[in-house]
């Protein structure tokens, strides 16, 4: 069955840097779109990065814009979220995720397997 293990959370002081690593097993990792998303306490869950099958084509929330980078390694079924001048409010749980579609999806519903989270704390 389809898997996804995400790692490398953990806290953070402001302005500091985190990299955030996902594998991925029991399905074709190259024929899928990935995407990172998060939730904070007490908000829904929304789209930080995505990237589409290759990798060649990624895309970003607004607010993340300039500080995080998404990337991928289909030779090692791995996908990677790159966070630098991380702010309080990018406090949440992250989740990678995975979709049967080749192009980037941004839409929770979009995806349909997920990993179990990794918290990224960034104290104010």
């Amino acid at each position: 069955q389809a898997q996804l293990v995400e790692s490398g959370g953990g806290l953070v002081q402001a302005g500091g840097s985190l990299r955030l690593s996902c594998v991925a097993s029991g399905r074709t990792f190259n024929e899928q779109a990935m995407g990172w998303f998060r939730q904070a306490p007490g908000k829904e869950r929304e789209f930080v990065a995505g990237t589409d099958w290759s990798g060649n084509s990624v895309y970003y929330a607004a607010f993340v814009m300039g500080r995080f980078t998404i990337s991928r390694d289909n030779d090692k079924n791995m996908v990677y979220l790159q966070m630098n001048s991380l702010k309080p409010e990018d406090t949440a749980v992250y989740y990678c995720a995975g979709s049967k579609s080749r192009v980037i999806v941004v839409e929770p519903y979009e995806y349909d397997y997920w990993g179990q989270g990794t918290q990224v704390t960034v104290p104010s």
